[in-house]
């Protein structure tokens, strides 16, 4: 069994063993075993440690069949026996100072709100945790905040170490153990007793500020995201740089950023309409520019054209503007590029339905499209000239009537 240090001092970081096994994962990924590690493996929410053994990068540390594996970015030297092994301690010291605050913040949850924890996540950038409650508000939000940051601050003592089954069961736990032999439990100066493997820091004052950054409901339960020391400070550096780059750009006081920007949605707003309905009228000339080169058909007329990087919308409004000038027009309208797109329409008077003659010439492009006997749209695989696949419409057009 590999001695395992990161019980004995979560603060080891650098640390000499001797190699008792060399191995290679099904993927080919090689692996040793040390007699004694302070690299701890995945396990419990927590992801693993990383770091270097004999200047080999270690990629992963995962428990399997009873044996720590340190899996390694290329094999060891074979005559590598006694190693030195080295812990990426920045990464080691945010997972303790992420897992800590969860601790922290769970107790506060079941604490204030009767929310215990159920589920926990230390991912890369934010930590979750998924609580027992249907819905919660800022001010429950505030509240709970405002309890885990003065633990933070009280540096309250944290202890972590195997009891006995008669000590246990005195023990104000917060869940109950999992296993029934070698229970390790944190305990957190009075206020948090809980079973687990994690490393932690020895007081609460090195987890740094703990800070929710949102929450939605799950399945009837919730699920909060935050941030504890390190991370948190990083955020809120980039939150800041970000806010001084907006005041800079939108020439405003911080507190008035809000009503700015409002101000500038509501700009916008107006803007996007004015452009709609100068597109409309636009759109209104060209149909009865198209309209005028119609080609009759029996007692139709026919505008067939073909257009390059044309938006689904503008041959939309602009097949449906042609229909409306004249009872009798049928417009066939295409946009060649990445993907070939087909609208057509027709007028009142119009008997053949748009949706069948859409659907024989979308097979040409093996497309798919949609609509009813008046207007109807579709795309597909480009490549083929748009040009033939509208003189393959006019064509079925005309063998309908």
């Amino acid at each position: 069994m590999t001695e395992k240090l990161y019980y004995k001092d979560a603060y080891l970081h650098e640390f000499a063993a001797n190699v008792t096994k060399r191995g290679c994962e099904a993927d080919g990924q090689p692996y040793v075993v040390l007699d004694k590690t302070a690299f701890y493996p995945t396990g419990g929410g927590q992801p693993c440690d990383l770091g270097t053994i004999g200047g080999v990068e270690v990629v992963d540390v995962e428990l399997v069949d009873e044996e720590i594996r340190h899996r390694l970015a290329s094999p060891l030297p074979e005559e590598a026996i006694a190693v030195a092994c080295a812990l990426d301690w920045q990464r080691r010291f945010d997972l303790m100072q992420q897992h800590t605050g969860q601790h922290i913040l769970s107790a506060a949850f079941d604490d204030l709100l009767d929310a215990p924890t159920f589920s926990f996540h230390l991912g890369k950038e934010t930590v979750t945790i998924d609580i027992k409650i249907s819905e919660v508000t800022q001010q429950m939000v505030d509240q709970v905040e405002q309890l885990a940051n003065r633990i933070v601050r009280e540096n309250r003592q944290i202890t972590a170490r195997f009891v006995d089954p008669d000590e246990l069961a005195a023990m104000p736990l917060r869940k109950q153990p999992t296993v029934t032999e070698d229970v390790r439990i944190v305990a957190i100066d009075q206020f948090d007793y809980n079973p687990c493997g994690g490393t932690h820091p020895k007081g609460t004052a090195e987890v740094g500020m703990i800070k929710v950054l949102g929450w939605e409901r799950i399945k009837g339960s919730t699920r909060i995201e935050f941030i504890c020391g390190q991370r948190a400070l990083a955020a809120l550096g980039e939150k800041t740089r970000l806010l001084r780059q907006l005041t800079q750009q939108l020439a405003c006081q911080e507190a008035l950023l809000p009503e700015q920007v409002g101000r500038l949605l509501g700009v916008q707003k107006e803007l996007e309409h004015a452009l709609y309905e100068q597109n409309i009228k636009l759109l209104g000339y060209e149909a009865q520019e198209l309209s005028t080169e119609a080609i009759a058909l029996h007692q139709y007329r026919i505008v067939s054209k073909a257009f390059e990087q044309r938006s689904m919308q503008d041959l939309q409004r602009l097949a449906q503007q042609i229909a409306a000038l004249h009872p009798d027009n049928i417009a066939f309208l295409a946009s060649s590029g990445a993907k070939t797109q087909l609208v057509f329409a027709r007028g009142a008077n119009v008997q053949a339905m748009m949706n069948s003659v859409l659907k024989e010439t979308l097979a040409l492009i093996e497309g798919k499209g949609g609509g009813n006997p008046n207007l109807a749209q579709g795309g597909g695989v480009g490549g083929k000239p748009v040009e033939e696949l509208l003189a393959h419409a006019v064509h079925t057009l005309q063998n309908s009537l």
